[in-house]
């Protein structure tokens, strides 16, 4: 049986929107398992790969020209374009009165970046993927792109293929590779001019945006395509011609079989379509969803990216931090942990310790998180310190994440329902837990002195019982 669909090829960026469109590319597919129409009806039938939805563990980069400053990712948007009174004076106090933002590009230099070391923290953080920003509202490739003439890392600045060599390192190490991409410029010409035009107009799509996306795709083979820049006041995702890159994403793309996609593909698919549903950002609803979703948060609580002048408090502790990871986990979505390197190419001491943590915490009780799915209850029903989750391989494996340590040392739970066969263990450590069934159901565990030498962890612990009655 056969299946036709239509899609932007990435030579149409040469030709003009008019003759865009009306040229198409009809492609067949022979399988129709395989095979999604560009529209969102077809492509949310496709199901996520395993290897993302059993990872649960993702690092986010936010690296760009923005870097520089140190300030916030957005600053130049809120120096120039909201004219901010916080960002105007900050230039006037720190640069030259004719200082312009493309000024920062060459003092974004990278001369410290060494992919294979940022793979290795990474890798020891417990991630199972991580995802950098190759070009953020700014507009600067991180990539030598044909599309981004003289505003890109091989042009200017570090004079590298940044996402090539991160690419290398990242899927040496055994990682899964995302690529960040921002679909919209504040300050592209071509994009205030299809805005101006109600959108009517697809110049920025065809000639910039877009061929930037089947570029990225072909060059660097990634397994998420993590998309972004559709403000309030952008256009559909029929503007971006999202639909037709998605379809031949899944269809004909080189990581056909194993990539994943986001919701970020126009106001329209916001929480709506696509592979993952990021909603917002720092998005944890606390509760079980029907699709698949991820938690994007930053371990500096008031920027995605490096800023010179933060302080200790800025950063989340390892409790919040776990607090995030095991409460996402527990409601069936994946955990996306953002960093901001420094422009000169290093992953600041601070957030270097987090990871190296989150790390350390995992060694020990990854067999909770990774390949697991939603139990019957999320949270306890008597306990708000605790939240669950089990094997996807084995149903009789509950695990009982405890956020907060007991001054008795006896944790009472409301949902796990005991048998005559159940058996309690704190992971990471050897003995069984005593338990006893709660007097109104549910089940009490005695946690014995264990001797802080001995203790597993220090954050967040987490307790397997096996072979509950529910």
């Amino acid at each position: 049986m056969l299946c036709y669909h239509f899609y932007q090829h990435p030579m149409m960026a040469t030709v003009n929107c008019n003759d865009y469109l009306n040229t198409v590319l009809i492609s067949i597919c022979i399988t129709c398992a395989l095979c999604y129409e560009p529209n969102w009806n077809s492509l949310d039938t496709r199901k996520n790969p395993e290897w993302y939805d059993e990872g649960k563990i993702g690092i986010f980069l936010h690296w760009g020209v923005y870097s520089v400053p140190g300030n916030m990712v957005w600053f130049w948007y809120y120096w120039k374009g909201q004219k901010l009174p916080e960002f105007v004076q900050f230039m006037k106090d720190h640069y030259p009165p004719n200082f312009q933002y493309a000024d920062f590009a060459p003092q974004f230099r990278a001369e410290f970046f060494d992919a294979d070391e940022w793979a290795k923290i990474f890798e020891d953080a417990g991630a199972r993927y991580v995802v950098l920003t190759t070009k953020h509202h700014e507009g600067f490739t991180l990539w030598p792109s044909k599309y981004s003439f003289n505003w890109n890392a091989m042009s200017v600045g570090p004079k590298r293929d940044l996402v090539g060599e991160f690419s290398n390192a990242i899927k040496k190490s055994g990682l899964h590779l995302g690529l960040y991409h921002s679909l919209f410029e504040w300050f592209n010409p071509l994009y205030i001019k299809d805005k101006a035009n109600n959108f009517n107009t697809k110049d920025f799509v065809t000639t910039k945006t877009m061929p930037e996306l089947y570029e990225l795709v072909n060059t660097y083979h990634p397994d998420y395509v993590w998309s972004d820049g559709v403000p309030s006041d952008s256009g559909n995702s029929s503007y971006w011609n999202a639909p037709e890159f998605v379809a031949w994403l899944y269809n004909e793309s080189p990581v056909k079989q194993r990539v994943v996609t986001n919701d970020r593909w126009g106001i329209d698919t916001m929480c709506k379509h696509g592979g993952v549903l990021t909603c917002t950002d720092r998005y944890n609803p606390g509760k079980l969803k029907k699709r698949k979703w991820e938690n994007a948060f930053t371990i500096d609580k008031k920027s995605w990216g490096f800023r010179r002048n933060a302080v200790l408090s800025d950063f989340m502790t390892m409790e919040e931090i776990l607090y995030q990871v095991i409460t996402t986990v527990s409601c069936g979505g994946n955990a996306l942990i953002d960093a901001g390197p420094t422009p000169y190419g290093t992953i600041p001491p601070i957030f270097q310790e987090r990871l190296k943590q989150l790390g350390s915490w995992l060694r020990v009780n990854g067999e909770g998180i990774y390949r697991t799915v939603p139990w019957l209850h999320q949270n306890d029903t008597v306990n708000p310190h605790v939240w669950y989750t089990v094997s996807k391989y084995s149903s009789v494996l509950v695990y009982a994440f405890l956020l907060e340590w007991p001054d008795n040392n006896i944790v009472k739970l409301g949902a796990p329902e005991p048998s005559n066969k159940t058996v309690v263990y704190l992971v990471g450590y050897p003995d069984p837990i005593p338990w006893k069934a709660g007097p109104n159901g549910g089940i009490q565990l005695t946690i014995p002195n264990i001797p802080l030498p001995q203790m597993p962890c220090m954050w967040a612990w987490a307790f397997r019982l096996i072979d509950l009655s529910n």
